[in-house]
C-alpha cells in the first residue's frame, strides 16, 4: 500500500461508489481528508465510519465558493493541502444526442466539467505556493472517464463533458509541470458502484443481461471493480509517481486499446 502519512487530502464526491471507497483508502494510508459532497449527512456518517481527524464540508460542485472553502478547510485546519482529488460527477440517460434534453445536458458539464475547473482554479494556486515555500510537491488526480478519451455513444454530452476534464487535467500540467503540481486524470470503464447499479437498474429487464451489454465491448468482459479503479487512483496520487503528469489512466479491462 502506498504511504500517505500526514498528507492532507481534498475529496470531492466522497459519499458515492468511488468516493466511499477512495476516503477509506486514503485513511488507512495515514492522510487526513477533506471530505465533500452534496448531503451533509451522508458526509458525517462516512466521516464516522472512516474516524479519523477529518473535515466535512457539504455542498454542490457547481458553486466555485465551495472549492475555495474546501482549499481554505485544509488550510486553517491542517496548515496545508498536499493532494487533491476531484471526484465529484453525475452520468444521465443513455439517448442519441438529440434527445437528450437542454437542462440535462447543461447539468452535466456543469457538473463534470466546470466542477472540475472550479476545483483546480481553487487548488492549483495552494498547491503551487507549498511548494514555492517549502519545495513539497502536490497532485490533482481527476475522475474523468473511459468516455474521456473514446466515444460513448448515447452519452455524447457525459462524454463532451469528460473529454473536457482530460483536456483541462492535460493543459494543466504543462502550465504546473514547473511548479510542484502534477495533474493526472483517471479514466475508469463501467465499474460495480451504485451509479453503475442505478444505471443498470433503468434499463428495465433482465439485470444480468443489462450488464452483459453493458460490458460486451470491454475485451476483459467485464465490470470493473472499485477496488481496481482505487488502485489506479493510488498511483496517480502517490508521491513516488513523480515523473508522472499530464497522463490519461485508463481502467478499463481493454476498452481503450480496441
Amino acid at each position: 500500500m502506498a504511504n500517505f502519512e500526514g498528507r492532507v487530502v481534498i475529496l470531492t464526491g466522497a459519499t458515492g461508489g468511488f468516493g466511499r471507497a477512495a476516503a477509506r483508502f486514503f485513511h488507512d494510508a495515514g492522510a487526513t481528508l477533506v471530505l465533500s459532497d452534496l448531503d451533509a449527512d451522508a458526509l458525517a456518517a462516512l466521516a464516522g465510519e472512516i474516524g479519523g481527524d477529518n473535515v466535512i464540508v457539504a455542498g454542490d460542485i457547481c458553486d466555485p465558493d465551495l472549492s475555495e472553502k474546501l482549499v481554505e478547510a485544509a488550510q486553517s485546519r491542517f496548515g496545508r493541502l498536499d493532494i487533491a482529488v476531484n471526484n465529484a460527477g453525475i452520468a444521465h440517460d443513455m439517448a442519441r444526442l438529440p434527445k437528450t434534453p437542454l437542462k440535462v445536458a447543461r447539468q452535466i458539464i456543469d457538473v463534470d466539467l466546470m466542477g472540475v475547473f472550479y476545483a483546480m482554479r481553487a487548488q492549483l494556486p495552494a498547491l503551487e505556493h507549498r511548494f514555492r515555500e517549502t519545495g513539497e510537491t502536490g497532485a490533482i488526480v481527476n475522475v474523468a472517464s473511459v468516455a474521456g478519451v473514446v466515444a460513448a455513444p448515447m452519452l455524447a454530452v457525459y462524454a463532451a463533458a469528460k473529454h473536457g476534464v482530460v483536456g483541462l487535467t492535460k493543459s494543466a500540467a504543462i502550465e504546473y509541470a514547473r511548479r510542484g503540481v502534477r495533474i493526472n486524470a483517471l479514466c475508469p470503464s463501467f465499474a460495480r458502484t451504485p451509479m453503475v447499479s442505478e444505471f443498470l437498474d433503468k434499463a428495465g429487464g433482465d439485470a444480468e443481461a443489462a450488464e452483459a451489454g453493458l460490458v460486451r465491448a470491454i475485451p476483459m468482459g467485464r465490470l470493473a471493480e472499485v477496488d481496481e479503479v482505487i488502485a489506479g487512483l493510488a498511483f496517480l496520487a502517490d508521491p513516488a509517481s513523480s515523473f508522472v503528469t499530464g497522463q490519461t489512466l485508463q481502467i478499463d479491462g481493454g476498452l481503450s486499446a480496441a
